[in-house]
């Protein structure tokens, strides 16, 4: 008895870690992890190193940096010596509002390559659909055309399995869509309780676009909230845990950050519940959280 008692234990384990990394399937076929681990905020150098090391240790295998952030470097290396494969990790960048035009685009494609030392991107998203600098005359529309003429063709050589954008309204994704060959895969936006955008996503799923949900935690803004911490209570489990579950059962992919070790591997600890209807619907409804940033007024 005792000893299928412990092969029971060890079967568990092994299927609540492979639960952990279920992936979505993009519109294209490419299976991506259903949780990432963000890199926003997180400096070059050491912090950023340690910090996806410690990610790729605790379980994740979906990473999500971008140029700006200005720690592609560390994420790359964190990458090198982790003992994950590279075909086992999805790895997502995205361009600068500065390179919205088809040759800036394609040659920053392959600097984002060099300083992250791969051969190829998982994903390679749009930051912005409309910088400060390319709004008169609808100047956007033909930047992001540009670029995105640059990331198909980096699709079609074989540089990135997947593109999309990140930010995009349906006004900005329906003027891209007007010139595109290939509709975006993905569609990275702010997406925590109390701000599911539901418009927007149900305008992207209808285009089989996978919503991502960076800052799934409202930047914080869930924290303290009395109605949250209700439904924490009921399940057995964090604030940050019920939030990373809403977004999961709404079919958004999370992207939380942390450098905190223990809260990094409680993150990844959201796939042995279920929310409520009841419960979804309380997080819906809550009151002040941070809400999307307006991609047109945004001063960059």
């Amino acid at each position: 008895m005792h000893f299928y008692l412990i092969s029971f234990k060890i079967v568990l384990l092994q299927f609540e870690k492979e639960n952990r990394m279920e992936t979505y399937t993009l519109s294209n076929g490419v299976k991506i992890p259903k949780i990432g681990f963000g890199t926003w905020q997180i400096p070059e150098g050491e912090e950023a190193y340690n910090s996806v090391s410690f990610a790729l240790k605790a379980g994740y295998t979906h990473i999500d940096t971008a140029q700006i952030y200005g720690n592609e470097v560390s994420v790359g290396k964190a990458i090198a010596d982790s003992d994950v494969a590279r075909e086992n990790i999805f790895l997502t960048t995205k361009l600068w509002n500065d390179k919205h035009d088809y040759e800036l685009a394609k040659a920053s494609i392959d600097e984002s390559l060099e300083r992250l030392g791969v051969d190829y991107l998982d994903l390679l998203l749009i930051h912005w659909p409309n910088p400060k600098a390319l709004r008169e005359n609808d100047a956007w529309k033909v930047g992001n055309a540009g670029a995105w003429k640059a990331m198909e063709e980096a699709y079609k050589e074989g540089k990135v399995r997947a593109i999309g954008v990140s930010n995009f309204m349906q006004h900005h994704l329906q003027a891209l869509l007007e010139t595109a060959e290939i509709v975006p895969h993905v569609n990275q936006i702010l997406l925590a309780p109390g701000c599911a955008q539901e418009d927007l996503v149900a305008y992207c799923q209808e285009r089989d676009i996978l919503l991502e949900a960076y800052s799934p935690l409202g930047t914080g803004s869930i924290f303290g909230n009395e109605d949250v911490e209700a439904v924490a209570e009921r399940n057995g489990k964090s604030v940050a845990q019920v939030a990373l579950r809403w977004s999961l059962q709404k079919g958004f992919l999370p992207l939380p950050k942390s450098l905190t070790p223990k809260n990094i591997e409680a993150n990844l600890d959201i796939f042995d519940f279920d929310l409520s209807e009841e419960d979804m619907a309380v997080l819906d409804k809550i009151q002040g959280i941070k809400t999307q940033d307006d991609p047109d007024t945004v001063n960059f």
